[in-house]
Formats: structure tokens, C-alpha cells, sequence
């Protein structure tokens, strides 16, 4: 027998709920003694009115949601949540690395692991807004490349002592961050994305891989291309982690047996569902959903 499977789940990204601190601490308290594994905040640093249409994840090229869409920065709202919580893993899903630099985003994230007791879970991605690389002065092309030796940099100034590290965008020679994660070596780096790319940055770089908007049988073939390009790069594939949130793709999927099953059987060891899929932002209504939730994986 594998592991047992867990449950993540996304907050509530609306106006008056995501920036309400008596809210966020009604959920989280909720989530924790309801034996829920993790929560997943989101990034988006800025959205820009008329973007280029390049969301990847829909025929139109451009992402869901309504004028009251709220998205806190994910390290500063999983602080908060730290603050309120004992347990709860706090996991991001995903900050866009190659906005930040690595040195400033890997002291950000040493904190908040070291003050809640190793429980973060580092998602990491390149986003896909060329306005929002502009806003943050950070050119959108290489991207890719940029993300790779952005994870590389942080997992070195996660070690002890001063460090040392020179690539094509960033150098630093002899510093310290004076602290360190809880997690030694750094918390576990997630790989976002549901292409090809990624699951190939996952084999070579990634500890864990949490897709977006992907089926079951499409999961299945980036699963090999991780395991594959794991080995090439002589990675044990069995360490790295699978993360899926079927409701994204699958509008009722959280709550269909089969469905969450197949995910399972692919060797997801997380399942993550969306608060908006209970239909309500009212902590009970939220609280019977992921009891529905837990009663479906409790089948699997």
C-alpha cells in the first residue's frame, strides 16, 4: 500500500472574504481541525486590463473570474495563515518566481518557513503575462531558463554558511541570508504547469509537480516524461511528488468517486479541491463541502 492520499485546498479569492482577516482565520481554523493536509495561495502580481490573450489553460486566451477576483500576495496571506494555524501546510500554487529575485524571494520564503515550523510547500512557475514582466521590469522572454536558475539560486542560499552562485542572470559570491528554513536544504520546490516543459523541469529540478486544468490521461503522460527525465539526470523518481485538482478540469470531479480515483491511481498523493467549488464563501457551507470531499477520498 502507497501513501494514503491528502487534501489540499484553494481559499477564497473573493473581495471582502480574501482580504477579511476574521474570515481567513474562521477558514484556516476550520480547514486544520477538519484534518485538511494544506492550503494553496495564488499569485498574480498585477492583471492588466486588456493583456495579451496567451492564458494557456482556455480557447480564449484569457483567465476566469469576476471584477471581484481578489488575489493577496501568497507569502505575505500564508504568514497570516501561520499565525492562525498549527498544522495546515502552506503551499503556493504557484508564485511566479521569475518575477522575483531569487535572493529576496529565498529570505521571504526561509522566513516563513522557519516561523511556521517547516510547513511550506514552495509551488513555483514562469506565468504568462507579458503586462505583468513589464510592470515588474523583468523581461518575459527565457523565461524558462530564468525559473531554473532561480530554484537553483534559492537551494543555494538555503544552506549553511555563505554561499556562492554565478549564472547567466544572477551572481552572488560569499553571502549569507542569516536564516534558514526549518526544512534542511529549503521546503520542497512544485513544479507548476501542465506542459511538457514543465514536467521535464520537474525531472531535473522539481520535488513535487502540481499541473493545472489536465486530465487524468494527459497526467498520466507527463508522470512518464517526470519519471524519465528523472532518471536521466540520476533523481529517484518515486521521491517526487504528485499534486491534482480535478475540479479544474472537471467541473464536479472532487466529488465523483471514479474520477478522483484515477487521479489516485496515477500516484497523486494530493488532492486539491477550490473553496469555490461549494458553491459559498459561509464557513458551514465550506465545512459540509469538504466533508463531502474527505467521504469521497475516504473511497478511494
Amino acid at each position: 500500500m502507497g501513501e494514503p492520499v491528502v487534501l489540499g485546498v484553494m481559499p477564497v479569492f473573493k473581495k471582502g472574504c480574501a482580504d477579511n482577516p476574521q474570515h481567513v482565520r474562521a477558514l484556516v481554523e476550520m480547514l486544520e481541525a477538519e484534518g485538511v493536509e494544506s492550503l494553496w495561495a495564488v499569485e498574480h502580481v498585477v492583471v492588466a486590463k486588456d493583456y495579451e490573450p496567451r492564458y494557456s489553460y482556455s480557447p480564449s486566451g484569457r483567465m476566469g473570474g469576476s471584477p471581484d477576483t481578489q488575489m493577496p500576495d501568497p507569502l505575505e496571506y500564508l504568514s497570516f495563515v501561520a499565525a492562525c494555524t498549527e498544522r495546515l501546510l502552506l503551499g503556493t500554487a504557484v508564485v511566479v518566481a521569475t518575477l522575483h529575485q531569487p535572493a529576496i524571494l529565498a529570505k521571504r520564503v526561509a522566513t516563513l518557513d522557519a516561523l511556521s515550523s517547516g510547513r511550506v510547500r514552495l509551488g513555483v512557475g514562469s506565468g504568462w503575462q507579458v503586462e505583468e514582466y513589464a510592470a515588474c521590469g523583468v523581461p518575459f522572454e527565457r523565461r524558462g531558463a530564468r525559473l531554473d536558475e532561480t530554484i537553483i539560486a534559492m537551494r543555494e542560499l538555503w544552506q549553511p554558511g555563505y554561499r556562492t552562485y554565478t549564472s547567466d542572470r544572477y551572481a552572488f559570491r560569499d553571502v549569507d541570508t542569516t536564516i534558514l528554513p526549518a526544512q534542511p536544504g529549503g521546503p520542497p520546490i512544485i513544479i507548476g504547469g501542465s506542459s511538457d516543459a514543465a514536467a521535464r523541469r520537474t525531472g531535473r529540478l522539481g520535488d513535487g509537480f502540481f499541473p493545472y486544468v489536465i486530465g487524468p490521461d494527459d497526467l498520466a503522460v507527463r508522470i512518464d516524461t517526470i519519471r524519465a527525465t528523472a532518471r536521466e539526470h540520476q533523481r529517484d523518481p518515486d521521491a517526487i511528488e504528485i499534486t491534482a485538482w480535478p475540479g479544474c478540469w472537471k467541473p464536479g470531479a472532487s466529488l465523483e468517486v471514479d474520477t478522483m480515483r484515477r487521479f489516485a491511481e496515477l500516484g497523486c498523493r494530493r488532492l486539491v479541491v477550490s473553496v469555490q467549488e461549494s458553491g459559498s464563501t459561509e464557513i458551514g457551507a465550506i465545512r459540509d463541502f469538504v466533508r463531502r470531499v474527505q467521504d469521497t477520498i475516504g473511497q478511494l
